[in-house]
């Protein structure tokens, strides 16, 4: 009897305890899980069905009854997607309206759950009213899984791909539980259609499946979990209790935690899905050694920045600088943002960009309009960016710095190109495209617009190069790992692939014993407490 309590408690959902990738229930679980999924390989209808039941037990462990609003948007957009395609061409109204449907369907059940209550903070502001907070917990995954089915549709509505006619596998292509609550956001047009597949997998899948894993359990479990509890965090809660070189370790730190914290989710959600035959795109290309902002965003995360690009600043007018039609969404949606931000200073900055846009718009030659509004459409969609980040005006602020010096870039590029080539320019751009990313997480992490400015002031203002030495050895294991953590991110990429192939080539038993000890030390480092992934709360 309690042997069977006991296995009622695990396969129910507690708030306090999500099930991810690195926890031992996890692991148990999936062994269990792979050992059929093997075992049933050339039974292709039970394979999806039977994925597709852990997918949806997975995601109810990570967000409990939630589960069913996964399961309501899935067959919410099935059927309008079969609604698109069903259109004839000459009724363009009603395919839009579909599209419409779907769109508001998707969003409207984003924006409730994750920004219901940052507009009652900002109507409060602006009124003097004192509005109550909605008793909302959001769900897991919310904002992957919406842009993947959004993205579904709006390739539908294109023509671009057939609408799926069997639910099953539509479900789980938006269930999949590897990428479902972190991602990479993946494409149906690119995922459909492996998943009826004849599942056949070599030794080099299989070995660097199980490679991709464990990089994803030392970058989490051990290098981002251990600096976030015993050093960054500490700052972060509190920067003026701490001097400014410690503020500017923290900021050094966290830059490191976050890429290894989502990189590492994104690596074993990659070698999980190659263990069960399905290829997902990489997520994650060494982004800190961009030499500028513009590569930066070609490297980190991958699957965000390539679906802005496509379902919101190409339609936006993209580099051909946009029709009236988007010039007048931009102005909307940047005077809502702006409106809705507190302080003046901001409020002046958009009126002075609209009456900037409104001369270049009207008095302005061609192509220098264009260009004028290909920045603002690089603006609106970071501006975008960083609010489907979360919800708070920080990651709105985030998305800003980036958008600007994105738009700066492309302004200065006719200069930069020709000298670019150059060693010592490369230099400069590392350092100082390094640095400015890592200034932006500073808005990214701190809790409010009050504590990034603590940081910033701290370190600005209470700096001592010297008590660097003794601060890193005061905190010499989180140095070390953090150190760890940067080596494995800048050493060369032909290292990297010289190592991957002779893990492949290692006997699988010592594979296996590989994973065993890479588990051993995840538990002597692990806390009592679950650290769920960063990109959990977007």
């Amino acid at each position: 009897m309690e042997f069977f309590n006991y296995i009622l408690e695990q396969l129910t959902y507690k708030e306090n305890q999500p099930l991810i990738f690195n926890t031992g229930l996890f692991f148990v679980m999936f062994v269990i899980f792979y050992a059929v999924y093997i075992g049933t390989q050339h039974l292709k209808t039970f394979r999806v069905l039977y994925v597709l039941a852990f997918s949806l037990f997975f995601y109810y462990k990570s967000s409990g009854i939630f589960f069913l609003l996964l399961i309501a948007s899935t067959v919410w957009d099935f059927y309008l997607s079969i609604g698109i395609e069903r259109c004839r061409s000459e009724q363009k109204t009603r395919r839009f309206l579909l599209l419409l449907l779907s769109l508001v369907g998707n969003l409207g059940l984003l924006f409730y759950f994750k920004y219901s209550n940052l507009l009652i903070d900002s109507i409060n502001q602006l009124s003097g009213n004192n509005y109550s907070h909605l008793d909302l917990i959001l769900p897991v995954g919310i904002s992957f899984y919406t842009f993947q089915t959004m993205s579904y549709t709006i390739d539908v509505y294109r023509r671009e791909m057939k609408a799926e006619r069997n639910i099953f596998d539509f479900a789980f292509f938006v269930s999949f539980f590897p990428q479902l609550v972190a991602g990479p956001i993946v494409r149906a047009k690119d995922f459909m259609p492996q998943i009826r597949e004849k599942l056949s997998l070599d030794k080099t899948e299989m070995g660097m499946g199980i490679w991709l894993i464990l990089c994803g359990l030392l970058k989490k479990g051990i290098i981002s979990d251990y600096i976030s509890t015993n050093f960054v965090d500490r700052v972060f809660i509190n920067p003026t209790l701490y001097s400014g070189a410690e503020n500017l370790l923290a900021v050094y730190g966290y830059t490191i935690q976050i890429y290894c914290d989502f990189s590492g989710y994104s690596d074993m959600a990659i070698g999980i899905a190659l263990l069960m035959g399905f290829k997902l795109a990489p997520n994650f290309n060494a982004p800190y050694q961009s030499l500028s902002v513009t590569e930066f965003w070609r490297r980190w995360h991958i699957s965000l920045s390539t679906w802005l690009r496509d379902y919101l600043y190409v339609p936006l007018g993209g580099n051909r600088g946009g029709s009236f039609g988007s010039i007048f969404f931009i102005l909307v949606f940047m005077g809502v943002f702006y409106m809705l931000m507190p302080g003046m200073l901001l409020l002046i900055i958009y009126a002075v960009m609209i009456v900037i846009g409104t001369l270049i718009f009207f008095l302005g030659k061609e192509k220098g309009r264009a260009r004028f509004f290909n920045y603002l459409n690089l603006m609106v969609t970071m501006l975008l960016g960083g609010f489907w980040h979360g919800a708070s005006w920080r990651f709105v602020v985030w998305g800003a710095l980036h958008g600007g010096a994105l738009a700066l870039e492309k302004l200065i590029k006719p200069i930069t190109g020709k000298i670019n080539k150059y060693w010592p320019v490369k230099i400069i751009g590392w350092f100082l495209t390094f640095h400015f990313v890592a200034f932006c997480w500073i808005y990214f992490r701190a809790s409010s617009f009050d504590t990034a400015n603590q940081v910033i002031s701290q370190i600005g203002t209470d700096m001592d190069f010297g008590l660097i030495p003794t601060i890193i050895s005061g905190y010499w294991k989180v140095f070390i790992l953090l150190g760890i953590g940067y080596l494995i991110h800048f050493y060369p990429p032909r290292f990297e692939n010289w190592m991957q192939k002779q893990f492949i080539r290692m006997h699988w038993s010592l594979q296996s014993v590989a994973m065993a000890v890479m588990i051993w030390i995840l538990i002597q480092v692990a806390g009592t407490e679950i650290h769920p992934f960063i990109y959990f709360q977007f």
